[in-house]
């Protein structure tokens, strides 16, 4: 039955949107050198690796120049790709990985293989399911980019690792346990309400970043990112 959901959002979606995708990918072409699509390696069902699709937000052999994550002030984004993460449109293409079976539109992100190497035999529970383009996750650190840039620590993969991983884990290993169709329709539903009240009606009611950082001391019921 998720599988046929994904199937039938991931296809509509792609029907939907494919003005606006064509619009962006267009804007990308004129604006900046190189590819319209990033297609980085990430670690999917069972362990098994696929190459995603993503808008290109980043320069040209970004991966080689910086962290696997990125902070707000990252100076590897370009005019344009601030825009399309801002409003989380570079991950739209991935609607493409659904319809071919390498995502869904709920699961745990997709990490790259350095951080999947990281897993505890507990954590490994989260290739079980097929990664997602959204999950509660991704609506807890929706500003995922302004929290490493308020974080103070210079290097972006060890202020993904300390203050954001560990609640991450929590959150996808509980989604793993939990997850059912209703409550995949809930998060899609939640994610959109999100990217409404924290883009664009930004300011009002919308916490510091810095107040969003996990103290800490507060770790109890956190999995462990060492290695398993």
């Amino acid at each position: 039955m998720k599988r046929l959901f994904d199937i039938l959002m991931s296809g509509a979606g792609s029907l939907f949107l494919s003005p606006l995708l064509l619009l962006l990918a267009l804007l990308i072409k004129l604006t900046s050198r190189g590819s319209v699509f990033y297609r980085g390696e990430r670690v999917g069902l069972n362990g098994r690796t696929f190459r995603i699709y993503k808008f290109r937000s980043m320069v040209v052999g970004a991966d080689k120049l910086g962290a696997s994550s990125t902070s707000d002030h990252d100076e590897r984004v370009t005019g344009i790709g601030r825009f399309l993460r801002k409003f989380k449109l570079d991950e739209l293409p991935q609607l493409i990985n659904v319809l071919m079976g390498d995502m869904s539109i709920v699961g745990p992100r997709p990490e790259v293989k350095r951080f999947v190497d990281m897993y505890t035999k507990e954590e490994s529970a989260i290739l079980s399911v097929r990664p997602g383009i959204t999950d509660r996750a991704s609506l807890k650190f929706h500003n995922e980019g302004e929290i490493l840039a308020a974080s103070g620590i210079a290097d972006a993969d060890q202020a993904y690792l300390k203050l954001i991983r560990p609640e991450k884990l929590r959150l996808q290993l509980a989604y793993v346990r939990e997850h059912s169709l209703a409550g995949d329709v809930k998060i899609i539903l939640l994610t959109c309400e999100r990217l409404l009240l924290s883009r664009l009606l930004r300011g009002a009611s919308q916490p510091n970043p810095k107040s969003q950082i996990p103290n800490p001391k507060e770790k109890e019921n956190c999995p462990t990112t060492q290695k398993g």
